[in-house]
């Protein structure tokens, strides 16, 4: 599946970058620009099925930061969850929104572990080229749950949520406090958000490519195909690939924990508010907006909470991968719509290049699901 690392980055940048576009020009996050023109009883949908994803992944993620303190620290697991958990928590709640970007951003350097742990593998050089530029397929119910769960984690409703109202905190954050200050958006701003948004879709793409690389030269080679943990898949790696990629490994489960639990809860947050128009902002303090920051504590403690029930982290994260890849068509739908609407973007509405990308991601993503569904029948 290394091919699915190209053939997704220009649906993914196409239509994070309409995400971002409507933020800009709108001075709303997604869920508020759409509630403006469209039903609102499919966004109460899609909010409660982003939060119970985003939950599943909070929980899946919180496990594996734990099982990796674990083997570093020898302390039981079961420690690590509400202290990553807690931490993470108070750094979103009380961080102001400068500081959290900031944060986030040189987390990202933790995804490289990733890359060098790819080339200590040592994989096979002439077969990778190989997977990576003819595309495969195989019909099988396994294999196809994994495609949608591939396009759920890449092309995700919590990121399109995310970006429109990132784009609104830097507005916030640049003193436009008020709706009409923040709607319209000039050239060179939307110039800087398609650089931003290709260039951050490329590197997350190319991290992806690595650990599927990663994977296929070390755990799938020696026939380990049943890992339930990551800590077992860390381990896994120390026979295989050295001392030195199980580190890295490790390091990199820790820090894209550290990177994507944040986002995860805020952008179920920022979905939640803007659909009842409540206050919402990471630069308001707990009691200028206390019902958004509910919504992010609760999050948090009910991922904490499922590590009581000793659940499967793996399985968690593939069965939140599957959930968005069957709930992203529906939802890119609206934002293709809403992209296209001049009531709401004005002179701004997607260009020719942005539609055909953008569109084609919804009918990829769209096909990816009804095969899902197919192969379950079969």
């Amino acid at each position: 599946m290394l091919w699915m690392a190209w053939v997704t980055y220009p649906l993914m940048a196409a239509i994070q970058l309409v995400c971002a576009r409507i933020g800009m020009v709108s001075g709303q996050g997604l869920a508020g620009a759409i509630r403006t023109r469209y039903p609102r009883p499919f966004l109460y949908a899609a909010c409660a099925v982003l939060l119970a994803a985003n939950v599943f992944n909070i929980a899946a993620d919180l496990a594996g930061m734990a099982d990796a303190a674990e083997m570093v620290t020898g302390l039981s697991s079961h420690i690590f969850v509400p202290v990553f958990g807690v931490i993470m928590l108070v750094g979103t709640v009380y961080l102001r929104y400068r500081v959290f970007a900031g944060y986030l951003k040189w987390l990202t350097a933790a995804l490289f572990a990733y890359i060098v742990t790819a080339f200590l593998a040592r994989p096979d050089w002439h077969l990778t080229l190989t997977a990576t530029l003819v595309p495969s397929f195989v019909w099988k119910r396994e294999w196809i749950a994994t495609l949608v769960g591939i396009l759920g984690t890449t092309i995700s409703p919590y990121l399109f949520f995310w970006q429109a109202s990132q784009e609104v905190e830097e507005e916030h954050a640049m003193g436009r406090s008020t709706l009409a200050a923040r709607q319209g958006a000039t050239a060179h701003e939307l110039s800087d958000a398609r650089i931003d948004v290709n260039v951050g879709m490329f590197f997350s793409n190319v991290v992806m490519y690595f650990i599927i690389l990663t994977t296929a030269s070390t755990l799938y080679r020696s026939g380990l195909r049943d890992i339930e943990t990551s800590r077992q898949a860390a381990e896994a790696l120390r026979p295989l690939a050295g001392e030195w990629a199980y580190l890295l490994f490790t390091v990199g489960i820790v820090g894209t924990g550290l990177l994507s639990v944040p986002i995860l809860a805020g952008s179920a947050s920022f979905a939640v508010a803007e659909l009842f128009q409540w206050r919402s902002g990471l630069d308001l303090r707990p009691g200028q907006a206390w019902r958004f920051y509910v919504v992010i504590v609760m999050s948090f403690v009910a991922g904490m909470a499922f590590d009581l029930f000793g659940l499967n982290p793996i399985r968690l994260l593939v069965f939140s991968a599957v959930l968005n890849g069957l709930f992203a068509p529906p939802l890119m739908v609206l934002i293709m719509l809403v992209g296209n609407n001049r009531a709401i973007m004005g002179k701004h509405v997607n260009g020719f290049w942005l539609n055909v990308l953008g569109w084609t991601a919804t009918a990829v993503m769209t096909g990816a699901a009804v095969m899902y569904f197919v192969s379950l029948l079969g």
